[in-house]
């Protein structure tokens, strides 16, 4: 089994096109598991990550409630704005600039077959990533996501969003994890469904408490991307090779 990944940062890319090429890299790689399968064949699989930026835009889930769009076409259009359904699980998102957006197209019979650890995993990176810009994050039991006061009276507030596709054990979509977007558009949303607790970001987060050493600096993309990628690694013992 082979735990080689191959990277990919592709940096601000529309949505649709990033979509189909995810898509693509997914029907590939479950076209080849079952053509292995039904004519007893050993070819090969091959294991994606990639990161990118979306411009504004809106997607919702399969299982996810159309009125949690809070906005008509009109005023989508007036924002800059974008809006899909989409095959992933999970309700609506808001994708845009300054957000982190990360696409694991794995094979996971290289790994272990067990899609609540995979999505532990993929929180757990999050989680110390976070962890090394002085944030802490942590989950909320039957709330998916990584949160910001999740274990204390303060309000909790989202800070990473999770929406995944898997399919013969191969996965698509992935996670969002908000650095220095602009929050504004996530009040045109029910933001995955949830209405009671609040979205923030790292950026947000880090100049709120003056306090600590690191809070007035703003926090950057690729550093943040350099953590995350290493976090991912270490967990899933990633071979990482650069597109």
């Amino acid at each position: 089994m082979s735990k080689q990944v191959y990277y990919k940062d592709l940096g601000l890319i529309d949505y649709q096109e990033c979509w189909d090429h995810q898509e693509s890299i997914f029907k590939k790689t479950v076209a080849t598991k079952l053509a292995n399968r039904k004519e007893d064949k050993d070819d090969p699989t091959f294991n994606h990550l990639i990161f990118c930026e979306h411009p504004h835009v809106y997607t919702l889930g399969k299982s996810g409630d159309q009125s949690h769009l809070l906005i008509d076409e009109k005023t989508l259009a007036e924002r800059g704005a974008k809006y899909y359904k989409i095959n992933r699980g999970g309700d609506i998102t808001y994708h845009g600039p300054g957000q982190l957006v990360v696409y694991p197209i794995l094979d996971l019979d290289h790994f272990f077959t067990d899609i609540h650890k995979y999505l532990r995993f993929l929180e757990e990176a999050v989680i110390l990533t976070l962890a090394e810009f002085n944030l802490k994050g942590g989950r909320i039991q039957g709330l998916t996501g990584v949160w910001i006061n999740f274990d204390n009276d303060l309000p909790a507030k989202k800070i990473c969003a999770f929406g995944v596709k898997c399919s013969r054990w191969v996965t698509m979509h992935g996670l969002a994890l908000n650095i220095s977007p602009n929050l504004s558009y996530f009040n045109n949303i029910v933001p995955c469904g949830i209405s009671d607790k609040a979205v923030t970001s790292m950026k947000e987060e880090l100049l709120c408490d003056r306090d600590e050493p690191l809070r007035n600096e703003v926090v950057s993309m690729e550093d943040v991307k350099s953590v995350l990628l290493q976090k991912l690694t270490d967990l899933f013992k990633f071979e990482i090779i650069q597109e």
